[in-house]
This record gives structure tokens, sequence and C-alpha cells, in this order.
């Protein structure tokens, strides 16, 4: 055999060896697939008599708090002081962007029963559904920014819990808002700017 017939026949057994040696690797991954997607697992609330409670799912350790979720001020978590009592005031500065963020989430959340301006007359109420209280009587015009939190966190009557809809930033920016439709709905006209004022005024007595 000439050296170059050699030399070719080495080459073509090292192809052929390193072709088998993948073939062999390929068939011992797919032997191994399905006992690695068909793992020893409980599945959630599946029973597991290894536990007193016989719950393969355990509980959360008492007193543990999950990370970013320390609710650490009973104010802006909950509305209301360490002492229980609704909070006077919104625990969270009241800017523009606040209120255009409550405007939002007050239209997608509240808006359906209690209407745009907060009157109780959403769309919601319009096809049948018992109309919640207005925002402008006297009730709600002088309850504390805390009881409006506390409604959309626990719900009141026949309205359900916000609570793991609206996050609380969210809540408290909706309250804001709700403060805002009640001075919109019974503002005094002195309140307004002089040129709005004689606009106002002029409107009136056409």
């Amino acid at each position: 055999m000439r050296p170059d017939q050699r030399t070719l026949t080495k080459k073509r057994t090292r192809r052929l060896v390193w072709l088998a040696l993948a073939a062999g690797g390929l068939l011992s991954l797919s032997a191994c697939q399905p006992s690695m997607t068909d793992q020893a697992r409980y599945e959630p609330l599946e029973a597991n008599a290894f536990f007193s409670n016989g719950m393969a799912s355990r509980p959360l350790v008492p007193d543990t708090v999950a990370r970013g979720q320390l609710n650490a001020d009973p104010a802006f978590y909950t509305g209301k002081t360490a002492d229980g009592e609704l909070v006077q005031d919104i625990p969270v500065e009241v800017n523009a962007q606040l209120l255009q963020r409550g405007k939002q989430r007050f239209e997608i959340y509240c808006a359906p029963c209690h209407g745009l301006v907060g009157d109780g007359n959403g769309i919601v109420v319009q096809r049948g559904f018992p109309p919640p209280p207005s925002y402008h009587i006297d009730r709600l015009r002088n309850a504390p920014p805390g009881h409006f939190f506390d409604v959309i966190t626990n719900g009141f009557g026949r309205m359900f819990d916000y609570s793991d809809r609206v996050a609380p930033a969210d809540r408290w920016a909706i309250v804001a808002y709700i403060r805002a439709l009640q001075l919109s709905q019974d503002a005094p006209i002195e309140s307004a700017p002089a040129d709005v004022q004689q606009q106002l005024k002029s409107e009136a007595s056409q």
C-alpha cells in the first residue's frame, strides 16, 4: 500500500471512530431522558404520609417574611396607625404624578361601579347592580384617607377586597384621586383662579 493510501485509510478510520463515539453518546443521552423528565417529586397539594399533617406542601415557617415584603410601616400598608386607628393623612407625597396614577387605577378598578366622578353610577350600576354610596355625601367627604385604603384592602359590604389586585402604593394613589374627585364636585368658586372665576360666572349668567 502506498503512503498516501495509508494516510487516507487512517483518516477514514478516525472519522468512523468519532462517528461511532458520537452515536453512542446520543444513544446514552436518549436512554437517560425519561428519568430526567419524570423525576420523583410531589405535586402541589399532593398527600405525603411522611409528615404529620399528611401534606407534601409545607407551610411557611412562622414569622418569616418574603424578600421585599417587610411591611414595617403600618400606616402605609394597612391605612391604620400602630394603635389601629385610621390614618388622617395620606402617608405618601401627593403630586401630579401620583394623581395621574390614581386616576388610571381608579378608572380600571373603581369606575365600573363608582362612576367616573365617584357618584356611584358606574356602568355596572346602570345595568342593574346595586349602587355604592356616592363619594360626595357628607359621611365620605369627612371620612379619613385611611377609611378608603382599608375598604380597598379588605372590602366593604358588597365590595370584595382588592388587596391581591392593587398594590399598596396604587391604593394610596387611588385614595388621593378620590380626594381630588371629592374636591372637584364640592369646591367653592372662590378657590379657583380669578380668570376661571370670571369665566364660570359668565357661563352661569347665560
